[in-house]
């Protein structure tokens, strides 16, 4: 599994098919988390930030319509997949207009699944303007299935590494500031010399040079700018 992995959200009140797809999901790489009703998914959502929903339409405290609905009418920016085994035409239609961004019946193949779930990670980049895939010089950063590598070689990076990698390559060419990215990373509240090891590690793994870096630029006394793409 690569670092700070995507988290995936099931929302499923069928404890086997949240077993099945705990299991196919974490071999593609992927965090999962579980809810087994409408509550419970309301507040996996507020704790844990997940980067996608898989969402089961029979709930047994709200129907899955209206919690899409609810998500939707809060602007929640997240791609929300449903898995129902309802098959009529009304249904799926209602589900789509409601703001799913697709629609998987039961039973299910487990690629079919996890290539509709690469899908709608790569259009929600799309859509916020970041490119799914980063390349500069010999560094690629997937975004979508949180994999970096040095010349087609995979770096293993820390959550933290990774965090900060992320947010460089989000705003690529830009200058950052310390504060921007203590924000971003940690919430504020920590010191800059975290930030500056940190950005030490990241380089000694993706510089040829650590020392005279060519990704990660360092704005004296400002903060960090990473190498714009070719």
């Amino acid at each position: 599994m690569t670092a700070s992995a995507v988290k995936i959200l099931i929302i499923d009140d069928e404890p086997p098919i949240r077993k099945l797809l705990r299991v196919g999901l974490m071999t593609e790489g992927y965090t999962v988390l579980e809810a087994a009703d409408a509550r419970q998914a309301i507040g996996k959502l507020e704790d844990d930030r997940p980067d996608l929903v898989v969402l089961d339409l029979g709930l047994p405290d709200m129907p899955g319509h209206d919690l899409l609905e609810k998500w939707r009418n809060e602007k929640r920016n997240l791609p929300i997949l449903i898995l129902s085994s309802r098959t009529d035409e009304a249904g799926i239609v209602k589900a789509l207009e409601l703001g799913a961004d697709d629609y998987v019946t039961k039973p299910f193949g487990m690629r079919e699944l996890a290539a509709r779930i690469r899908v709608a990670l790569r259009h929600k980049l799309q859509q916020q303007g970041e490119r799914p895939v980063f390349q500069a010089g010999e560094l690629t950063v997937d975004l979508v299935k949180r994999i970096v590598k040095v010349a087609e070689r995979e770096v293993k990076l820390s959550p933290k590494e990774y965090d900060i990698l992320r947010i460089l390559v989000q705003h690529a060419g830009k200058v950052l500031t310390h504060q921007h990215l203590l924000k971003e990373v940690w919430g504020g509240s920590t010191d800059v010399q975290y930030l500056r090891v940190y950005v030490r590690q990241l380089r000694q793994k993706i510089e040829r040079s650590p020392d005279q870096p060519e990704y990660i630029l360092t704005e004296t006394g400002v903060g960090y700018r990473l190498r714009q793409a070719d």
